[in-house]
């Protein structure tokens, strides 16, 4: 089940607290910057962790000025679509709301997510937009980030490395996830959000002894249901 820290309130609160019942994550982006995309990040790995658990969700973007910019920005970062908050009529009776913000920005009402500064001066305007997501997942939400050509490259080769191991685990006979690989998971991404915990799995699932290349294959295909990373998108380049 997965649970979330309301800023607002100070606790911890389940996300879906109805099963089945609808949950709505509006995105406030005020303008467009690398801040204001890692508002939309945050709101699209929520998004992926409740539909991976059943429950429906409802993304809104809540911006009023460059929202093309902002909708480019996410397309490019593998963000899926927002609806348009001035389309949106009321919601449905037992809906969830969770506000993702900028930390500071003020919202009434709902659950609020905290989402702390990015600091991108000096990052080249050519970035690959996954390695991006990645060095922007790879921080707790709640710390500032400070993306320079280090840490985008550091990203870079992780990203490069995952899905060069993924397509040779890929060759080998599919094997299930086993299940205390995903718990590990679940319970990372159902603690808070915890990305970077789900990171940690999946660099102790690279090299945990006598797990077959098929399971460490499923079990990367099951985490990037959450992460976005296309870690699969190298299976069949190799010769």
């Amino acid at each position: 089940m997965l649970r979330i820290f309301d800023a607002r309130t100070g606790e911890s609160v389940v996300a879906a607290p109805a099963r089945r019942a609808l949950t709505r994550v509006e995105a406030h982006a005020p303008g467009f910057d690398t801040t204001a995309l890692r508002v939309l990040l945050v709101a699209d790995v929520l998004f992926r962790a409740l539909e991976v658990g059943g429950t429906p969700v409802w993304a809104v973007l809540a911006g009023e000025e460059q929202v093309a910019e902002l909708r480019a920005g996410a397309a490019a970062l593998g963000i899926r679509p927002f609806e348009d908050r001035s389309d949106v009529g009321p919601e449905p009776a037992h809906t969830q709301v969770i506000h993702v913000v900028n930390r500071g920005d003020g919202v009434t009402g709902g659950v609020r997510l905290d989402v702390a500064a990015v600091d991108s001066v000096g990052v080249p305007k050519d970035v690959d937009p996954t390695t991006l997501r990645l060095a922007l997942l790879a921080r707790p939400r709640s710390e500032p980030v400070h993306l320079d050509r280090a840490a985008l490259a550091d990203a870079g080769d992780t990203l490069a490395h995952w899905r060069r191991s993924v397509a040779a685990w890929a060759r080998q006979p599919s094997r299930p996830v086993p299940d205390a690989v995903r718990h590990d998971l679940r319970a990372a991404w159902e603690d808070d959000l915890d990305v970077p915990a789900v990171l940690d799995v999946l660099r102790r699932v690279e090299t945990l002894g006598g797990l077959p290349d098929g399971a460490r294959f499923e079990a990367y295909a099951y985490a990037d249901r959450v992460l976005g990373l296309e870690l699969t998108r190298e299976i069949g380049s190799l010769a």
